[in-house]
């Protein structure tokens, strides 16, 4: 699959602007030499068997045999010419109408002159002449056809063959080569405007489609055309990303690629105003919101195809999400001024009445806690204020395994940890995201800050592990973040992600909460994944890095 994935059309595409040169030049030439062929075998099939009628050949039987087998062997030769495109078309315009003359003159000589009728076949040379040629070429070239006619007539009076009034029939002949010629001369030239004309409207629509799938192709939103057996005729690219890349070859049916579409599908053509549902195609992709369209509502074979649109939800997220924290970002603000004053001072009085000397253990106690709760108290304060200073997101392209790996060193080394506490494992080396680089540490952050924390104390390094790689369903980016704890309970597992839902005494409920939304806002998912053995694992799935590099 390239960066621009050109899809996906099933049918093979025709350029209906490409008009073949042969349909106006050697097509026509093709004819002729029809002609020629068919004629020059009648006339010697008839000599053969004997067959000759009058006044065929009357006057010279033997001219017109050989002129029959001469006209033959040249139709046959000029079939060859024609074939091979050799010589030029204009050597074998000139070579072929050349002998059309000469052969149906002689022939007509053999025949008893202009009264044979004969020359009458000289009609369609010129016709064909003038197709071929056109323009000012087309008459000089029936001027000397009349010309040729005429001499004959003079040849033919001149050793008796024809009476001297064939001059009228030689006069009329020519008038009719020179109204055919100009006859056909103008339908020549319609026909030329109308090639052209189509020429360039099929030029035009040629550029309109391509420029119509390049649209098509480049859209954001997800395009997919049904057709009535429910089998897939286009998607483009947006659409085959959300779909999670399938395989698109031999117009397979929408079940094989998204059952959940299908069946919603399925509902639409039952009912069109049952409302469309969100489907996820798989647990690490975003959501999709499918709309349904009919393409035709007059079909003879009553198969109806439909276009359906397909919505990424995780952009509409992503802008309710920048929404969200910027209202919250004046709450916070209010919450600064109205809470955090007020702690200080509790806080300051619980230290200034644990320093009396004359409190008692029991008092002691009581201002312990009045400062682990006005700690605790402050570091929500600072969570949701850290939360709500959140600006649009500023995604870059980043080299996966190298950023975990510098980003494992230093979150170690701020912490003094030992550097095989965590173990990075990530396949293949060239995987890419693009994510904004101060949201993934602060998601990296407190991931790995929960792992350490709940895994198991007396485990030997690594404590935690970050794997990433490829997702088989979709082959999208991910990374996970494991640790070796006693793991999470499904009714926990299930609230984890809710704002102020901890079961530490001293957490905040917030790492989870405000690390997906993070997620979000670079239109990646963080999910918990239960495992087999013991332990927890934070898998965050990746945008597909592709889809933002058009």
């Amino acid at each position: 699959m390239s960066s621009a994935k050109k899809i996906f059309d099933i049918h093979p595409h025709v350029n209906p602007g490409v008009v073949d040169e042969a349909s106006y030049t050697w097509k026509p030439l093709e004819f002729l030499n029809a002609f020629r062929f068919l004629i020059s075998f009648f006339f010697s099939a008839l000599y053969f068997t004997d067959q000759l009628f009058p006044p065929l050949g009357s006057s010279n039987p033997d001219l017109f045999f050989a002129t029959s087998m001469g006209y033959l062997a040249l139709s046959v030769a000029f079939t060859l010419m024609l074939r091979w495109r050799q010589p030029g078309f204009g050597m074998q315009t000139s070579l072929q109408l050349g002998v059309d003359v000469i052969a149906i003159l002689l022939l007509m000589h053999s025949s008893g002159g202009v009264s044979s009728g004969v020359g009458n076949l000289l009609i369609i040379t010129v016709t064909g002449a003038s197709v071929v040629l056109g323009g000012r070429y087309s008459l000089f070239f029936v001027s000397l056809v009349t010309l040729a006619v005429l001499t004959e007539q003079s040849y033919s009076e001149y050793t008796g063959l024809s009476a001297s009034g064939s001059y009228t029939q030689a006069g009329f002949l020519g008038l009719t080569l020179f109204v055919t010629a100009v006859v056909a001369r103008l339908f020549a030239r319609k026909i030329r405007e109308s090639e052209a004309l189509a020429e360039k409207r099929g030029l035009d629509l040629a550029n309109m489609a391509e420029l119509t799938e390049h649209i098509i192709q480049r859209m954001q939103t997800g395009i997919v055309v049904i057709d009535g057996d429910n089998r897939v005729r286009l998607i483009n690219e947006s659409a085959w990303y959300m779909l999670g890349m399938p395989s698109t070859a031999g117009a397979p049916d929408l079940h094989n690629i998204s059952m959940p579409l299908a069946r919603q599908l399925e509902k639409w053509n039952d009912n069109p105003d049952t409302p469309s549902s969100v489907i996820q195609p798989s647990s690490s992709y975003a959501n999709v919101m499918p709309r349904f369209a009919r393409l035709s509502q007059k079909d003879p074979k009553n198969q109806k195809g439909t276009l359906i649109f397909l919505e990424d939800t995780s952009a509409m997220e992503q802008k309710a999400q920048q929404l969200q924290l910027a209202s919250l970002g004046r709450l916070t603000a209010s919450i600064a001024h109205e809470i955090r004053n007020p702690l200080g001072a509790i806080s300051h009085a619980g230290q200034l009445l644990a320093e009396s000397p004359n409190i008692d253990e029991k008092d002691a106690r009581l201002t312990r806690i009045i400062k682990d709760q006005s700690s605790r108290m402050n570091t929500i304060i600072e969570s949701v204020l850290q939360l709500g200073r959140r600006t649009k997101t500023q995604p870059e392209l980043i080299e996966l395994k190298s950023f975990v790996q510098n980003f494992v060193r230093d979150f170690l080394h701020n912490r003094q940890e030992a550097a095989d506490t965590i173990g990075v494992l990530i396949e293949p080396d060239s995987i890419q995201i693009r994510f904004d680089v101060t949201h993934f540490q602060q998601i990296l952050t407190n991931l790995c800050e929960n792992a350490l924390r709940h895994s198991n104390p007396n485990q030997r390094n690594p404590k935690v592990i970050i794997r990433g790689g490829l997702s088989l369903d979709l082959s999208r980016p991910h990374i996970d973040v494991i640790d070796h704890g006693s793991g999470i309970d499904e009714e926990t597992a299930n609230h984890i992600f809710e704002p102020f839902y901890t079961t530490s005494s001293s957490g905040s409920g917030l790492g989870l909460y405000i690390s997906r939304e993070l997620a979000e806002c670079n239109q990646a998912r963080l999910n918990y994944l239960s495992l087999a053995s013991q332990g927890s694992c934070f898998r965050l799935s990746f945008q597909d890095p592709r889809r933002h590099m058009h």
